[in-house]
């Protein structure tokens, strides 16, 4: 009988330390408990360093440049051609009688003189190309111009500045002949050659009494200041 009981004592003893190492071991091998947070941790790892690629990504490159949707397409330099024309570039022009004033005044000094201003009214500079044609009433014919009186260098007018041509209207004398008044005059321009078409012409009032012309009528060329003019 004694001999059974401890058997017994045995028995459970052993089923009791096989049981205790059993949960142990099924404790420490565990798939869903440590290991499981290790999975999460790296997968979390995994993340971050996307992330920060994505940020790298997006900021500029070490020579500061943008992704091609932040850089404007190239439209050349971006500046407007000027050359010889300046910064606004507008070319250099003709002067006729849309882009300038004229201003015809009789003159004390010489007698029986006519003093023409014309003004750059435009925004480029333009050109006094040899001599003004002049036109009194109804006339047919241009005057003559007065040779000695031409200039070394062509008139040229920046935007506001003047030049000057005087116009001999009568002889001082009396010695002319076919002298009459006239109330209207028409100034036109000419270009740098004969075959340029410069359409527009200017059309200055005259006094009230208008002009007295005679056939010994004529003009200067076109002169860089007004004593120069007056001075024929």
């Amino acid at each position: 009988m004694s001999s059974i009981r401890a058997s017994r004592i045995r028995l459970l003893t052993a089923a009791a330390t096989v049981a205790v190492a059993a949960f142990s071991l099924t404790a420490c091998n565990d798939g869903e408990g440590v290991r499981s947070e290790g999975s999460s941790a790296g997968a979390s790892s995994t993340a971050s360093a996307s992330g920060s690629s994505s940020q790298e990504d997006a900021k500029p490159g070490a020579d500061g440049s943008k992704s091609a949707t932040d850089v404007p397409a190239a439209s050349g330099n971006g500046k407007t051609g000027t050359g010889k024309s300046g910064t606004s570039g507008k070319k250099d022009v003709t002067c006729q009688g849309s882009n300038t004033k004229t201003v015809a005044a009789p003159l004390n000094r010489p007698v029986n003189h006519m003093l023409l201003t014309v003004t750059n009214t435009g925004s480029s500079t333009c050109y006094l190309y040899s001599y003004p044609a002049v036109s009194f009433g109804e006339a047919q014919s241009v005057p003559p111009v007065i040779e000695d009186s031409k200039p070394q260098a062509v008139v040229t007018l920046a935007p506001g500045e003047s030049g000057y041509s005087s116009v001999n209207l009568s002889a001082a004398d009396g010695s002319g002949k076919n002298g009459h008044t006239e109330k209207s005059l028409a100034v036109y321009f000419q270009g740098r050659t004969a075959d340029e078409d410069v359409p527009s012409a200017a059309h200055p009032p005259l006094p009230a009494k208008g002009a007295y012309i005679d056939d010994s009528l004529k003009v200067t060329y076109w002169q860089q200041s007004m004593d120069d003019a007056i001075s024929w």
